[in-house]
């Protein structure tokens, strides 16, 4: 019996989120409860397919493979090998270089979010959705108010030059930010 195509992206799609698991599998986020890493990516694949209504595949390979190399030992030749060249670019836009100090990586966030190609835009912008909405949840470890609003504020400036992307992101965006008093 011959594979179907959507049965192929679906064993695809499987692969993807199985390969981000076993990277991602001894690493927490930094809520008090620390819940598994991988949670993150998948909300993020989730929150473009359900709230943005996002089927570009590429797009949502993408979104569970954001994170790996920025923090694994993944490279981008190791993306490229198992899910393409497409994904590979994708995953390259939106990853930031660890070697840099943090207040650099945060300043250059800023300035790709004007040049980045539209399916990285769309990564960015879920990826900042789950980002502040686990930051309303639950605030971090050792993170004072201060440094959350801080936070807050920077996403802002990041999601500002996100903007013309995607309508639906972008108000679920616009509606945190008025929640946090971020205009």
């Amino acid at each position: 019996m011959k594979e179907t195509e959507s049965e192929n992206l679906l064993k695809i799609y499987t692969q993807c989120i199985n390969f981000a698991a076993i990277k991602h599998r001894n690493q927490r986020r930094k809520d008090t409860e620390q819940t598994p890493y991988i949670n993150h990516p998948i909300g993020v694949a989730q929150i473009l397919s359900a709230e943005a209504g996002i089927t570009d595949f590429d797009v949502l390979q993408a979104a569970i493979l954001h994170d790996t190399v920025e923090d694994t030992d993944t490279t981008f030749e190791e993306i490229e090998t198992h899910f393409g060249a497409t994904v590979r670019s994708i995953v390259q836009e939106v990853t930031d270089d660890k070697t840099l100090p943090k207040e650099k990586r945060k300043l250059l966030q800023i300035e790709h979010a004007l040049t980045i190609s539209h399916q990285a835009k769309l990564v960015k912008l879920a990826d900042k959705i789950y980002n502040l909405r686990d930051l309303q949840r639950c605030k971090p470890q050792n993170w004072t108010d201060e440094r959350c609003r801080e936070y807050f504020v920077w996403a802002k400036k990041v999601c500002d030059n996100l903007k013309g992307t995607n309508a639906p992101l972008e108000r679920i965006l616009d509606d945190i930010f008025r929640q946090e008093n971020v205009i």
